[in-house]
């Protein structure tokens, strides 16, 4: 058994210590402790690899490029809506 049967059994400080070894903002010893939890407590390893899985989903996406043609499309219909509200009459 370990010491976080589930995960809401992990102190919180032990959670938040694993979001920051994850984000590479601890220090030696912390990251050691942490490292060795997560040898021992497969519920906190669960919960790493599904954080890292996240970041990794999540870089990916902010990596991805629209494609010209939905730019151009974008930017014709903007174009096209700011042509229709300057020729129209004002409405009083």
């Amino acid at each position: 058994m370990t010491d976080c049967e589930n995960l809401g059994d992990c102190p919180d400080s032990r959670v938040e210590k694993l979001y920051e070894y994850l984000d590479g903002a601890l220090s030696h010893d912390d990251i050691v402790e942490i490292k060795n939890h997560l040898e021992s407590c497969p519920e906190c390893t669960e919960e790493h690899d599904l954080e890292r899985l996240i970041r990794t989903v999540v870089k990916r996406s902010c990596r991805e490029v629209a494609p010209e043609t939905l730019k151009a499309g974008i930017l014709a219909r903007i174009s096209e809506i700011k042509t229709t509200e300057h020729s129209s009459p004002a409405v009083q």
